[in-house]
Protein backbone atom coordinates (compact mmCIF):
# COMPACT_ATOMS: atom_id res chain seq x y z
CA UNK A 1 0.00 0.00 0.00
CA UNK A 2 1.26 3.45 -0.89
CA UNK A 3 0.04 6.95 -1.47
CA UNK A 4 -3.08 7.14 -3.63
CA UNK A 5 -3.41 8.94 -6.93
CA UNK A 6 -5.59 12.01 -6.32
CA UNK A 7 -7.08 13.58 -9.45
CA UNK A 8 -8.29 17.17 -8.91
CA UNK A 9 -11.60 18.49 -10.27
CA UNK A 10 -9.99 20.13 -13.28
CA UNK A 11 -8.56 16.81 -14.49
CA UNK A 12 -11.63 14.55 -14.50
CA UNK A 13 -15.15 14.65 -15.95
CA UNK A 14 -17.29 14.06 -12.82
CA UNK A 15 -19.58 16.93 -11.85
CA UNK A 16 -21.99 17.20 -8.93
CA UNK A 17 -24.72 17.82 -11.51
CA UNK A 18 -24.32 14.18 -12.56
CA UNK A 19 -24.74 12.84 -9.00
CA UNK A 20 -28.17 11.94 -7.68
CA UNK A 21 -29.47 14.79 -5.45
CA UNK A 22 -30.44 12.36 -2.67
CA UNK A 23 -26.97 10.81 -2.72
CA UNK A 24 -25.57 14.33 -2.32
CA UNK A 25 -27.82 14.86 0.71
CA UNK A 26 -26.42 11.71 2.31
CA UNK A 27 -22.82 12.65 1.52
CA UNK A 28 -23.13 16.18 2.88
CA UNK A 29 -24.94 15.17 6.06
CA UNK A 30 -22.26 12.60 6.88
CA UNK A 31 -19.52 15.09 6.10
CA UNK A 32 -21.16 17.83 8.20
CA UNK A 33 -21.33 15.36 11.11
CA UNK A 34 -17.54 14.96 10.99
CA UNK A 35 -17.28 11.67 9.08
CA UNK A 36 -15.47 10.82 5.86
CA UNK A 37 -17.98 10.20 3.09
CA UNK A 38 -17.15 9.26 -0.50
CA UNK A 39 -19.12 8.23 -3.54
CA UNK A 40 -17.77 4.74 -4.19
CA UNK A 41 -17.71 1.81 -6.57
CA UNK A 42 -19.65 1.47 -9.79
CA UNK A 43 -21.14 4.95 -9.76
CA UNK A 44 -17.66 6.55 -9.88
CA UNK A 45 -16.61 4.13 -12.62
CA UNK A 46 -19.67 4.89 -14.74
CA UNK A 47 -19.42 8.66 -14.28
CA UNK A 48 -15.79 8.58 -15.43
CA UNK A 49 -16.91 6.59 -18.49
CA UNK A 50 -19.69 9.16 -19.11
CA UNK A 51 -22.36 6.52 -18.47
CA UNK A 52 -25.45 7.00 -16.32
CA UNK A 53 -25.08 4.99 -13.08
CA UNK A 54 -28.04 2.84 -12.13
CA UNK A 55 -27.42 3.57 -8.44
CA UNK A 56 -25.20 5.67 -6.21
CA UNK A 57 -23.43 4.00 -3.28
CA UNK A 58 -21.73 5.80 -0.40
CA UNK A 59 -18.72 4.71 1.67
CA UNK A 60 -18.13 6.33 5.03
CA UNK A 61 -16.09 6.16 8.23
CA UNK A 62 -19.34 6.23 10.25
CA UNK A 63 -20.44 2.90 11.73
CA UNK A 64 -23.94 1.59 10.92
CA UNK A 65 -25.60 2.78 14.12
CA UNK A 66 -23.89 6.17 13.81
CA UNK A 67 -25.41 6.45 10.35
CA UNK A 68 -28.81 5.45 11.71
CA UNK A 69 -28.69 8.29 14.26
CA UNK A 70 -28.23 10.77 11.40
CA UNK A 71 -31.06 9.48 9.20
CA UNK A 72 -34.55 8.62 10.38
CA UNK A 73 -35.43 7.21 6.95
CA UNK A 74 -32.91 4.36 7.06
CA UNK A 75 -32.68 0.66 7.89
CA UNK A 76 -29.71 -1.54 8.79
CA UNK A 77 -29.69 -4.74 6.73
CA UNK A 78 -27.48 -7.78 6.17
CA UNK A 79 -25.63 -10.31 8.29
CA UNK A 80 -22.39 -11.14 6.49
CA UNK A 81 -22.08 -7.52 5.41
CA UNK A 82 -24.09 -4.97 7.40
CA UNK A 83 -25.28 -2.05 5.29
CA UNK A 84 -27.53 0.94 5.77
CA UNK A 85 -30.29 1.70 3.28
CA UNK A 86 -31.38 5.34 3.32
CA UNK A 87 -34.76 5.60 1.63
CA UNK A 88 -36.14 8.52 -0.35
CA UNK A 89 -39.56 7.33 -1.48
CA UNK A 90 -38.94 4.25 -3.61
CA UNK A 91 -35.27 5.14 -4.09
CA UNK A 92 -32.54 3.61 -1.89
CA UNK A 93 -29.08 5.07 -1.27
CA UNK A 94 -26.83 2.31 0.04
CA UNK A 95 -24.32 3.41 2.70
CA UNK A 96 -21.49 1.10 3.82
CA UNK A 97 -18.84 1.61 6.46
CA UNK A 98 -15.24 1.34 5.20
CA UNK A 99 -14.01 -2.20 5.84
CA UNK A 100 -10.75 -4.09 5.83
CA UNK A 101 -10.04 -7.55 4.51
CA UNK A 102 -10.63 -10.28 7.09
CA UNK A 103 -8.47 -13.23 6.15
CA UNK A 104 -9.54 -16.83 6.74
CA UNK A 105 -9.14 -18.73 8.94
CA UNK A 106 -10.03 -16.47 11.83
CA UNK A 107 -7.81 -15.71 14.82
CA UNK A 108 -8.76 -18.83 16.77
CA UNK A 109 -8.06 -21.15 13.85
CA UNK A 110 -4.85 -19.31 13.05
CA UNK A 111 -3.65 -19.86 16.60
CA UNK A 112 -4.01 -23.61 16.15
CA UNK A 113 -1.18 -23.96 13.63
CA UNK A 114 -0.83 -27.69 14.15
CA UNK A 115 -4.44 -28.24 13.06
CA UNK A 116 -4.00 -26.09 9.96
CA UNK A 117 -0.85 -27.79 8.62
CA UNK A 118 -2.57 -30.61 6.76
CA UNK A 119 -5.86 -28.87 6.03
CA UNK A 120 -6.30 -26.46 3.07
CA UNK A 121 -7.49 -23.01 3.97
CA UNK A 122 -11.12 -22.19 3.36
CA UNK A 123 -11.10 -18.63 2.03
CA UNK A 124 -14.87 -18.25 1.61
CA UNK A 125 -15.91 -15.04 3.38
CA UNK A 126 -18.66 -15.69 5.91
CA UNK A 127 -18.20 -12.52 7.98
CA UNK A 128 -17.27 -9.10 6.66
CA UNK A 129 -17.97 -6.49 9.32
CA UNK A 130 -14.43 -5.58 10.33
CA UNK A 131 -14.23 -1.83 9.86
CA UNK A 132 -11.17 -0.10 8.43
CA UNK A 133 -9.83 2.90 6.53
CA UNK A 134 -10.65 4.05 2.98
CA UNK A 135 -7.37 2.56 1.77
CA UNK A 136 -8.12 -0.82 3.38
CA UNK A 137 -11.63 -0.68 1.94
CA UNK A 138 -10.26 -0.09 -1.57
CA UNK A 139 -7.94 -3.10 -1.37
CA UNK A 140 -10.70 -5.45 -0.20
CA UNK A 141 -12.86 -4.74 -3.26
CA UNK A 142 -13.04 -7.08 -6.25
CA UNK A 143 -11.75 -5.23 -9.33
CA UNK A 144 -9.64 -2.12 -9.74
CA UNK A 145 -12.27 -0.20 -11.73
CA UNK A 146 -14.74 -0.65 -8.83
CA UNK A 147 -12.39 0.70 -6.16
CA UNK A 148 -12.40 4.40 -7.09
CA UNK A 149 -13.66 7.08 -4.67
CA UNK A 150 -15.11 10.52 -5.33
CA UNK A 151 -14.57 13.00 -2.48
CA UNK A 152 -17.46 15.47 -2.31
CA UNK A 153 -15.37 17.76 -0.09
CA UNK A 154 -12.55 18.37 -2.57
CA UNK A 155 -14.33 17.18 -5.77
CA UNK A 156 -11.36 14.89 -6.44
CA UNK A 157 -11.14 11.24 -7.53
CA UNK A 158 -9.04 8.99 -5.28
CA UNK A 159 -7.37 5.85 -6.67
CA UNK A 160 -5.46 3.44 -4.42
CA UNK A 161 -5.32 0.42 -6.75
CA UNK A 162 -4.69 1.57 -10.33
CA UNK A 163 -8.32 1.70 -11.38
CA UNK A 164 -7.87 4.86 -13.44
CA UNK A 165 -5.17 3.20 -15.53
CA UNK A 166 -7.37 0.16 -16.13
CA UNK A 167 -10.28 2.38 -17.17
CA UNK A 168 -8.04 3.92 -19.80
CA UNK A 169 -6.77 0.51 -20.93
CA UNK A 170 -10.33 -0.90 -20.81
CA UNK A 171 -9.43 -4.02 -18.87
CA UNK A 172 -11.05 -5.90 -15.97
CA UNK A 173 -8.24 -6.56 -13.48
CA UNK A 174 -8.44 -8.21 -10.06
CA UNK A 175 -7.21 -6.53 -6.89
CA UNK A 176 -4.74 -9.09 -5.58
CA UNK A 177 -4.52 -12.76 -6.53
CA UNK A 178 -7.66 -13.64 -8.55
CA UNK A 179 -7.58 -17.25 -7.32
CA UNK A 180 -7.87 -16.07 -3.73
CA UNK A 181 -10.47 -13.43 -4.56
CA UNK A 182 -12.69 -15.99 -6.32
CA UNK A 183 -12.36 -18.43 -3.43
CA UNK A 184 -13.36 -15.66 -1.03
CA UNK A 185 -16.47 -14.90 -3.10
CA UNK A 186 -17.10 -17.10 -6.16
CA UNK A 187 -19.80 -14.70 -7.46
CA UNK A 188 -16.91 -12.43 -8.46
CA UNK A 189 -16.33 -14.70 -11.46
CA UNK A 190 -19.80 -13.85 -12.76
CA UNK A 191 -19.25 -10.16 -12.04
CA UNK A 192 -15.95 -10.12 -13.96
CA UNK A 193 -17.68 -11.54 -17.05
CA UNK A 194 -20.68 -9.22 -16.61
CA UNK A 195 -18.55 -6.07 -16.39
CA UNK A 196 -16.51 -7.06 -19.45
CA UNK A 197 -19.66 -7.69 -21.50
CA UNK A 198 -21.50 -4.55 -20.39
CA UNK A 199 -18.56 -2.16 -20.69
CA UNK A 200 -16.90 -3.72 -23.72
CA UNK A 201 -13.66 -4.30 -21.74
CA UNK A 202 -11.12 -7.11 -22.00
CA UNK A 203 -10.71 -9.61 -19.17
CA UNK A 204 -7.20 -9.70 -17.72
CA UNK A 205 -5.55 -13.07 -18.60
CA UNK A 206 -4.87 -13.98 -14.94
CA UNK A 207 -8.62 -13.70 -14.30
CA UNK A 208 -9.36 -15.98 -17.25
CA UNK A 209 -6.90 -18.57 -15.93
CA UNK A 210 -8.30 -18.29 -12.40
CA UNK A 211 -11.87 -18.88 -13.66
CA UNK A 212 -10.70 -22.12 -15.29
CA UNK A 213 -9.26 -23.29 -11.98
CA UNK A 214 -11.97 -21.99 -9.64
CA UNK A 215 -15.20 -22.34 -11.62
CA UNK A 216 -16.23 -25.33 -9.49
CA UNK A 217 -16.32 -23.02 -6.47
CA UNK A 218 -19.40 -21.28 -7.87
CA UNK A 219 -21.59 -24.03 -6.39
CA UNK A 220 -20.66 -22.75 -2.91
CA UNK A 221 -22.38 -19.42 -3.52
CA UNK A 222 -25.72 -18.73 -1.88
CA UNK A 223 -28.43 -19.67 -4.41
CA UNK A 224 -30.33 -16.44 -3.71
CA UNK A 225 -27.23 -14.40 -4.64
CA UNK A 226 -26.83 -16.32 -7.89
CA UNK A 227 -30.45 -15.62 -8.78
CA UNK A 228 -29.94 -11.94 -8.01
CA UNK A 229 -26.89 -11.84 -10.29
CA UNK A 230 -28.86 -13.48 -13.12
CA UNK A 231 -31.62 -10.88 -12.81
CA UNK A 232 -29.01 -8.08 -12.80
CA UNK A 233 -27.46 -9.46 -15.99
CA UNK A 234 -30.83 -9.81 -17.69
CA UNK A 235 -31.77 -6.23 -16.83
CA UNK A 236 -28.44 -4.66 -17.80
CA UNK A 237 -29.00 -4.47 -21.55
CA UNK A 238 -26.10 -6.80 -22.44
CA UNK A 239 -27.58 -10.18 -21.51
CA UNK A 240 -26.78 -11.86 -24.83
CA UNK A 241 -23.06 -11.08 -24.71
CA UNK A 242 -22.82 -11.87 -20.99
CA UNK A 243 -24.43 -15.30 -21.29
CA UNK A 244 -22.34 -16.08 -24.37
CA UNK A 245 -19.21 -15.34 -22.32
CA UNK A 246 -20.47 -17.28 -19.28
CA UNK A 247 -21.03 -20.24 -21.61
CA UNK A 248 -17.60 -19.80 -23.20
CA UNK A 249 -15.91 -19.82 -19.77
CA UNK A 250 -17.98 -22.89 -18.74
CA UNK A 251 -19.64 -21.17 -15.80
CA UNK A 252 -23.17 -21.86 -17.04
CA UNK A 253 -22.71 -25.61 -16.74
CA UNK A 254 -21.87 -25.22 -13.05
CA UNK A 255 -24.81 -22.92 -12.23
CA UNK A 256 -27.55 -23.70 -14.75
CA UNK A 257 -26.68 -26.83 -16.75
CA UNK A 258 -30.02 -26.59 -18.58
CA UNK A 259 -28.88 -23.32 -20.15
CA UNK A 260 -25.47 -24.74 -21.02
CA UNK A 261 -27.10 -27.73 -22.73
CA UNK A 262 -29.68 -25.57 -24.53
CA UNK A 263 -27.41 -22.74 -25.61
CA UNK A 264 -28.27 -22.14 -29.26
CA UNK A 265 -29.26 -19.41 -31.67
CA UNK A 266 -32.81 -19.47 -30.27
CA UNK A 267 -31.48 -18.45 -26.84
CA UNK A 268 -29.19 -15.77 -28.26
CA UNK A 269 -32.05 -14.30 -30.35
CA UNK A 270 -34.30 -14.19 -27.31
CA UNK A 271 -31.69 -12.43 -25.19
CA UNK A 272 -30.90 -10.03 -28.03
CA UNK A 273 -34.60 -9.10 -28.20
CA UNK A 274 -34.60 -8.53 -24.43
CA UNK A 275 -31.50 -6.31 -24.70
CA UNK A 276 -33.06 -4.30 -27.52
CA UNK A 277 -36.25 -3.70 -25.53
CA UNK A 278 -34.24 -2.78 -22.41
CA UNK A 279 -32.22 -0.19 -24.31
CA UNK A 280 -35.37 1.36 -25.79
CA UNK A 281 -37.12 1.38 -22.44
CA UNK A 282 -34.30 2.96 -20.47
CA UNK A 283 -35.52 1.80 -17.04
CA UNK A 284 -34.44 -1.74 -16.08
CA UNK A 285 -36.82 -1.91 -13.11
CA UNK A 286 -39.84 -1.78 -15.46
CA UNK A 287 -39.00 -5.24 -16.84
CA UNK A 288 -40.57 -7.75 -14.47
CA UNK A 289 -39.07 -11.05 -13.34
CA UNK A 290 -41.57 -13.17 -15.34
CA UNK A 291 -40.48 -11.41 -18.54
CA UNK A 292 -36.83 -12.05 -17.72
CA UNK A 293 -37.41 -15.71 -16.86
CA UNK A 294 -39.49 -16.28 -19.98
CA UNK A 295 -36.77 -14.77 -22.19
CA UNK A 296 -34.25 -17.15 -20.62
CA UNK A 297 -36.28 -20.37 -20.26
CA UNK A 298 -38.71 -20.41 -23.20
CA UNK A 299 -36.12 -20.62 -26.03
CA UNK A 300 -34.43 -23.68 -24.48
CA UNK A 301 -37.72 -25.55 -24.11
CA UNK A 302 -38.09 -25.39 -20.34
CA UNK A 303 -41.51 -23.73 -20.61
CA UNK A 304 -44.13 -23.74 -23.31
CA UNK A 305 -47.85 -23.88 -23.78
CA UNK A 306 -47.79 -27.64 -24.23
CA UNK A 307 -46.36 -28.03 -20.74
CA UNK A 308 -49.00 -25.90 -19.05
CA UNK A 309 -51.97 -27.94 -17.92
CA UNK A 310 -54.70 -26.98 -15.43
CA UNK A 311 -52.36 -27.93 -12.60
CA UNK A 312 -48.93 -26.88 -13.73
CA UNK A 313 -46.05 -28.66 -12.04
CA UNK A 314 -43.26 -26.42 -13.34
CA UNK A 315 -40.14 -26.83 -11.23
CA UNK A 316 -39.28 -24.13 -8.73
CA UNK A 317 -35.60 -24.13 -9.66
CA UNK A 318 -33.28 -23.65 -12.61
CA UNK A 319 -30.00 -25.39 -11.87
CA UNK A 320 -28.79 -23.81 -8.64
CA UNK A 321 -31.28 -20.94 -8.92
CA UNK A 322 -34.35 -21.03 -6.65
CA UNK A 323 -37.07 -19.51 -8.85
CA UNK A 324 -40.00 -18.08 -6.83
CA UNK A 325 -43.26 -19.87 -7.54
CA UNK A 326 -45.13 -16.60 -7.96
CA UNK A 327 -42.79 -15.59 -10.80
CA UNK A 328 -43.15 -18.96 -12.49
CA UNK A 329 -46.94 -18.80 -12.26
CA UNK A 330 -47.04 -15.25 -13.64
CA UNK A 331 -44.75 -16.33 -16.48
CA UNK A 332 -47.09 -19.26 -17.19
CA UNK A 333 -50.11 -16.97 -17.36
CA UNK A 334 -48.21 -14.48 -19.52
CA UNK A 335 -47.31 -17.12 -22.10
CA UNK A 336 -50.79 -18.62 -22.11
CA UNK A 337 -52.23 -15.20 -22.97
CA UNK A 338 -50.15 -14.88 -26.14
CA UNK A 339 -52.57 -16.90 -28.24
CA UNK A 340 -55.52 -14.92 -26.90
CA UNK A 341 -53.85 -11.62 -27.75
CA UNK A 342 -53.54 -12.68 -31.38
CA UNK A 343 -57.30 -13.24 -31.61
CA UNK A 344 -58.28 -9.61 -32.13
CA UNK A 345 -61.51 -10.53 -33.98
CA UNK A 346 -63.16 -11.93 -30.85
CA UNK A 347 -66.21 -10.15 -29.36
CA UNK A 348 -65.45 -6.88 -27.52
CA UNK A 349 -66.72 -8.24 -24.19
CA UNK A 350 -64.23 -11.14 -24.26
CA UNK A 351 -61.38 -8.82 -25.18
CA UNK A 352 -62.27 -6.41 -22.37
CA UNK A 353 -62.18 -9.29 -19.90
CA UNK A 354 -58.57 -10.01 -20.89
CA UNK A 355 -57.56 -6.55 -19.70
CA UNK A 356 -58.38 -7.61 -16.14
CA UNK A 357 -56.07 -10.62 -16.17
CA UNK A 358 -53.18 -10.06 -13.68
CA UNK A 359 -50.62 -11.09 -16.31
CA UNK A 360 -52.07 -8.94 -19.12
CA UNK A 361 -49.50 -6.12 -18.82
CA UNK A 362 -46.60 -8.59 -18.94
CA UNK A 363 -48.22 -10.46 -21.82
CA UNK A 364 -48.47 -7.26 -23.87
CA UNK A 365 -44.83 -6.41 -23.19
CA UNK A 366 -43.84 -9.96 -24.20
CA UNK A 367 -45.74 -9.51 -27.45
CA UNK A 368 -43.86 -6.28 -28.09
CA UNK A 369 -40.52 -7.82 -27.10
CA UNK A 370 -40.74 -11.18 -28.88
CA UNK A 371 -43.93 -11.21 -30.96
CA UNK A 372 -43.00 -8.88 -33.79
CA UNK A 373 -46.63 -7.92 -34.48
CA UNK A 374 -46.85 -4.10 -34.19
CA UNK A 375 -50.40 -3.89 -35.59
CA UNK A 376 -51.68 -6.27 -32.91
CA UNK A 377 -49.89 -4.34 -30.16
CA UNK A 378 -51.44 -1.13 -31.47
CA UNK A 379 -54.89 -2.73 -31.38
CA UNK A 380 -54.60 -3.64 -27.69
CA UNK A 381 -53.04 -0.30 -26.78
CA UNK A 382 -55.98 1.50 -28.39
CA UNK A 383 -58.37 -0.70 -26.44
CA UNK A 384 -56.53 0.13 -23.21
CA UNK A 385 -56.76 3.86 -23.97
CA UNK A 386 -60.49 3.57 -24.57
CA UNK A 387 -60.93 1.92 -21.18
CA UNK A 388 -58.79 4.53 -19.48
CA UNK A 389 -60.91 7.29 -21.02
CA UNK A 390 -64.09 5.61 -19.76
CA UNK A 391 -63.23 6.46 -16.15
CA UNK A 392 -61.41 4.97 -13.16
CA UNK A 393 -64.11 2.38 -12.38
CA UNK A 394 -63.48 0.65 -15.71
CA UNK A 395 -59.70 0.80 -15.62
CA UNK A 396 -58.10 -2.68 -15.57
CA UNK A 397 -55.10 -3.60 -13.40
CA UNK A 398 -52.63 -3.12 -16.25
CA UNK A 399 -53.47 0.56 -16.61
CA UNK A 400 -52.66 3.60 -14.42
CA UNK A 401 -55.00 4.38 -11.51
CA UNK A 402 -56.47 0.92 -11.74
CA UNK A 403 -59.47 -0.09 -9.74
CA UNK A 404 -60.75 -3.63 -9.53
CA UNK A 405 -63.96 -4.33 -11.42
CA UNK A 406 -67.05 -3.78 -9.26
CA UNK A 407 -67.97 -6.85 -7.29
CA UNK A 408 -71.30 -8.49 -7.77
CA UNK A 409 -73.61 -8.14 -4.82
CA UNK A 410 -74.43 -11.35 -3.08
CA UNK A 411 -78.07 -12.22 -2.91
CA UNK A 412 -79.44 -12.46 0.58
CA UNK A 413 -80.77 -15.86 1.44
CA UNK A 414 -84.39 -15.81 2.52
CA UNK A 415 -84.86 -16.02 6.24
CA UNK A 416 -85.94 -19.41 7.58
CA UNK A 417 -88.29 -17.75 10.09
Amino acid sequence: MGDPIVVPRASHVISRRDVDPDALKVLYRLRDAGFLAYLVGGSVRDLLLRRRPKDFDVGTSAHPYEIKRLFRNCWIIGRRFRLVHVRFGTKVIEVATFRRQLRQPDARAAADTSAAVDRPRDLLISHDNTFGTPEEDAFRRDFTINALFYDIGTFSVIDYVGGLRDLEERVIRSIGDPDERFQEDPVRMIRAIGFAARLGFDVDPPIVDAIKRQRYEIARSAPARLLEEYFKILRAGSAEQTFRMLHEHRLLERMTPELAAGASEALWRSLAALDSYRRRLGSPAAITNPLLLGSLMRPIGLVGEAQFGPRDETSGSLGLLPIPRRDLERMRQMLLLQRRLLEIDRPPRIKRNLLYRPAFADALVWLEMHGGAPEIRAHWQDLMKDHAAAGPDSTPPGLPHHVRPPRRRRRRRPSKN
